[in-house]
């Protein structure tokens, strides 16, 4: 996993301020969506807060638009969300595929809305298309061009994905056109998300649509196809604020820098298998990842 090699001196002073704190009177309310990525985040900026001496309410298993619409109203004041969701579903804005770009897209626009986007991760929780590591070394399909190569070519190749991923502007309909290639309409099956990932795993598909840092991946033995041609959006993670919480309390962005830093996808994927896979609980895995990169005692 990525290391952290040093915190910087502000991070370590709040910190270290923050052991034996009583009541301060700083209330936050830490917002989470439904997954265990989204939970992992808040799970480790609610410790975090606490050992400043924060009142953390936290609040879980909210869909994007229901967790943004909290933002939006106040009753959310911090999470952890992704450029590409922000850009192309709060703000109906155009896909960016590069990280920077994005998050500074929508960083500025945001602004104009009163929440502010900051310290942004390499964990880049991007669409995928996926397919088992057998049928990509049996097959030579190892990049989007590889697939497309393959499906022109006559071969079958039964893809499951779900129905939002078919109709996006950036999702199914948008990627073929993008790489030059059409999956025949028989081969196509929609389903729930969860399941794109068995159907693959049970060979009932050969490629299937999920998300890049989904432990599954790992978990049965498939791969991510390469966007060799930057076809999707970036989705890296970043912390969203509410612009006037933030200005409360300034220290907030210091304080889960640290964490940022030291958060890539690889890492971020780890982190999802030690829950999901290894069946361990989020509050231990990030109570132990916070330890790692000396954020805690």
């Amino acid at each position: 996993m990525k290391k952290v090699i040093g915190l910087s001196m502000l991070a370590v002073m709040l910190i270290l301020s923050a052991c034996g704190n009583g009541d301060s009177g700083k209330e936050v309310t830490v917002g989470a969506k439904s997954f265990t990525e989204s939970l992992l985040f808040a799970e480790m900026t609610e410790i975090i807060l606490e050992q400043e001496g924060y009142d953390v309410d936290k609040r879980t298993d909210m869909g994007s638009n229901v967790l943004r619409e909290a933002m939006e109203g106040g009753q959310v004041d911090i999470t952890w969300d992704y450029t590409g969701t922000g850009l192309v579903t709060y703000l109906d804005e155009e896909p960016v595929t590069t990280a920077a770009e994005a998050f500074e897209a929508v960083k500025d626009i945001d602004a104009e809305n009163g929440i502010t986007w900051m310290n942004p991760t390499e964990v880049n929780n991007t669409y995928t298309l996926m397919v088992r590591q057998s049928f990509a070394d049996s097959e030579g399909v190892n990049t989007l061009s590889d697939l497309a190569d393959y499906v022109s070519a006559g071969n079958e190749a039964p893809v499951a994905v779900n129905d939002e991923f078919s109709v996006r502007p950036d999702g199914f309909g948008a990627l073929q056109e993008f790489y030059d290639f059409e999956f025949a309409t028989d081969d196509v099956t929609i389903m729930d998300l969860g399941l794109t990932y068995q159907a693959l795993r049970d060979e009932e598909v050969d490629v299937a649509m999920g998300f890049n840092t989904d432990s599954r991946i790992e978990q049965f033995d498939l791969v991510n196809l390469e966007d060799d041609q930057n076809f999707f959006p970036d989705y890296s993670a970043a912390v969203v604020v509410r612009s006037e919480v933030l200005e409360a309390n300034e220290e907030i962005e210091e304080l889960t820098k640290p964490v940022a830093d030291a958060l890539d996808s690889e890492t971020m994927t780890e982190l999802n298998y030690q829950v999901d896979v290894e069946e361990r609980s989020v509050s231990e895995v990030a109570e132990e990842f916070l330890t790692e990169i000396g954020v805690i005692e």
